[in-house]
């Protein structure tokens, strides 16, 4: 009787072999100051050639997919972080929160290229927590500068956002993972920031990285921590995800996620 033959177990897909097999939309998470990590990611994306077809998430995944979306270069986003100082978007006003948000509005505005998310370069959603209702809402038309904004409204730091005549807050609030736009999405690459905002608690299950079929997560550890009184460090942050996502896009997708250390 012939011996069976063995197939040799099939080696990990590289994330960048996931990449490249179809279109795919980039969901960036919340995380405070992490913006500069997410642009520093995103430019390591589009430099190897990969440029998402939709792109969304909360708060600082928001900020920087929505800028992106709206007709912001990439030389650009990066040269207005190197140069970002607290009196750019430090505007304290009487409300529930220290910052009116006048500046900072005013800010995103200029970064833009269109002002509507339906002129937006591709399909962009961002979470927004609903105050009243008290539940996440995913924008997905309408002003585009209102929306980041209200997507950034850090409780307590921000003031919440009218948008529709409602009060919209952060959406990392109820939507860490900015993936509630997503989730009927085929192909989502997840970019997620595995440091802990101050409210949150250590072990919080918002803290998790998002699993679900045709999701993969690149999570990049050992980042710097920032926040308003602490930007110094920002580029070196956009430096050292930059880096680790490039390397990440050689490494195999294991489990559907990705965790390199910058």
């Amino acid at each position: 009787m012939a011996p069976t033959m063995k197939t040799a177990p099939r080696a990990p897909m590289l994330l960048r072999e996931w990449l490249a097999e179809g279109p795919f939309a980039l969901v960036m998470s919340s995380g405070f100051f992490g913006f500069f990590a997410h642009a520093g990611a995103l430019s390591a994306l589009v430099d190897a050639g990969f440029e998402p077809a939709a792109s969304g998430g909360s708060s600082a995944g928001a900020l920087v997919t929505g800028l992106w979306s709206g007709g912001a270069r990439l030389d650009t986003l990066r040269d207005t972080l190197a140069g970002l100082h607290r009196g750019q978007f430090w505007d304290p006003a009487p409300g529930l929160g220290v910052l009116e948000g006048r500046r900072f509005r005013a800010m995103l505005s200029g970064l833009l290229a269109v002002s509507q998310i339906e002129s937006a370069d591709r399909p962009w959603r961002a979470s927004v927590f609903d105050l009243a209702a008290r539940k996440t809402r995913v924008l997905d038309r309408g002003d585009l500068a209102t929306a980041i904004h209200a997507s950034c409204a850090v409780p307590l730091l921000f003031q919440p956002v009218r948008v529709g005549g409602r009060l919209m807050a952060d959406g990392g609030i109820a939507d860490r993972p900015g993936t509630e736009g997503f989730l009927t999405a085929p192909r989502v690459l997840h970019h997620h920031l595995a440091s802990r905002s101050p409210w949150r608690r250590v072990g919080s299950a918002s803290m998790l990285v998002p699993r679900r079929e045709g999701l993969v997560a690149v999570s990049i550890a050992g980042l710097p921590r920032l926040g308003p009184f602490a930007l110094a460090r920002g580029m070196e942050a956009f430096s050292r995800a930059e880096r680790a996502f490039r390397e990440s896009l050689g490494r195999p997708v294991a489990d559907g996620k990705v965790e390199v250390t910058a």
